[in-house]
């Protein structure tokens, strides 16, 4: 049952991608150029998963188990230190000259456009090094 949630949130969250046209790297740099042509679709999309996920936020913040019963831990950070910058640098840095954010990253590899292929290969060194360098263990 827990790969079957999986599987179906994962579904729907590439096929709101999709549909919301934010697999288009154009759409995203589009917002990013404030003094450009700026492109407000993507702050219409977040606010809309912000309002989607924000029950199930709430259900688990007060429960701490999932639908399904699982346990679920939610990150207790509440200081900026320099792992949360320089990792808010470097995924800003990627986003912006690439265009591509990791949820669309991979929701673009079903497209088989080389771009996907290639922004993938430089996020999979990031998901093994960023742990290393954290001295926490990799888990993907």
């Amino acid at each position: 049952m827990k790969f079957l949630t999986a599987l179906f949130a994962g579904i729907l969250f590439g096929a709101g991608l999709v549909i919301s046209g934010m697999t288009d790297p154009a759409n995203v740099l589009g917002f990013l150029d404030l003094f450009g042509e700026w492109r407000p679709q993507l702050a219409v999309v977040m606010a809309g998963a912000a309002l989607a996920a924000a029950p199930a936020y709430l259900y688990v913040r007060r429960r701490h188990r999932s639908l399904l019963g699982e346990a679920v831990t939610l990150p207790d950070r509440t200081k900026i230190d320099a792992p949360l910058l320089t990792g808010a640098a470097i995924f800003g840095i990627g986003w912006g000259l690439a265009g591509i954010c990791p949820g669309p990253g991979i929701a673009l590899l079903a497209s088989g456009r080389p771009m996907a292929w290639i922004f993938f290969a430089a996020v999979c060194p990031g998901l093994v090094l960023g742990p290393l360098l954290l001295r926490r263990p990799v888990t993907i």
